[in-house]
């Protein structure tokens, strides 16, 4: 099911964006967070990102978090089969190794959820503010 309703899909983008109207400071739209909250399972993500139909579960919001075995297991290659992340948002911590509901993941850290070295100590709010002198 497709939901196509125009004035709603287009307030929810800006706000997704983080330019849309929201009267708190610092307001993140958290996307591990919103996956496992509303796809704990992975459906969605596996319906349109093939790439990682061998990840089952909450682990495919986070497929840079697994360890190689896991990864090899579901045939996913960083860099490869499927890309690494260019930025990971300070705010995705809390989140990274949480289950669906909040519960935190059985096997404890789960990998390397490093950033890119030359960007580890950068937020996400680096990439969408005016100053780049940071």
């Amino acid at each position: 099911k497709v939901d196509y309703d125009v004035c709603s899909n287009y307030g929810n983008w800006l706000y997704s964006a983080g330019i849309g109207n929201d009267p708190r400071d610092s307001r993140r739209f958290n996307v591990i967070k919103q996956g496992l909250d509303y796809d704990g399972n992975g459906d969605y993500v596996q319906l349109w990102v093939p790439e990682l139909q061998g990840i089952k579960g909450a682990d495919i919001h986070t497929p840079w978090a697994l360890s190689s075995a896991a990864l090899s297991q579901a045939g996913v290659t960083l860099g490869e089969t499927y890309p690494r992340p260019v930025v990971t948002a300070p705010e995705w911590s809390p989140h990274i190794h949480q289950r669906p509901g909040g519960s935190p993941h059985p096997r404890g850290r789960r990998g390397s959820a490093q950033a890119p070295a030359q960007h580890k100590d950068r937020g996400i709010e680096f990439y969408f503010s005016r100053k780049k002198d940071a």
